[in-house]
């Protein structure tokens, strides 16, 4: 079974993430921010990672530079998941290695999409 990290600082995004990607048979961690991500991800790299652009400690832009010199045996899909909807936020994040990008509020069919188009189902 896949696994997805879900780092966004909104519990109730979180919660609504999880729901979504455990219909779809994948196993959930959350972070809440991007430095308990990068944590969890050098412990153990998940899959996938749908990852929020607006955080406090560490935004999910920090987390991606980051996440390129980290120690890890395979890097995970990344996903921004954003109210962050301008042509330059999403042109930085693919710049950054960002693999896709959806919007919130996101459904399960938009989400599924994602996760189809980077491989992950």
């Amino acid at each position: 079974m896949k696994n997805c990290l879900v780092v966004d600082d909104s519990k109730v995004i979180r919660k609504v993430a999880r729901h979504i990607l455990e219909s779809l048979d994948l196993t959930v961690s959350e972070a809440v921010d991007g430095q308990d991500a990068l944590t969890q991800c050098e412990a153990s790299a998940p899959d996938v990672v749908l990852l929020d652009w607006n955080m406090p400690v560490m935004s999910g832009m920090e987390f991606l530079q980051a996440l390129s010199s980290a120690k890890m045996t395979a890097r995970p899909k990344i996903i921004f998941c954003t109210t962050e909807n301008g042509i330059g936020h999403i042109k930085a994040a693919v710049e950054a290695g960002a693999d896709e990008y959806v919007m919130k509020p996101f459904d399960r069919e938009t989400l599924e999409s994602k996760l189809v188009i980077v491989g992950v189902i």
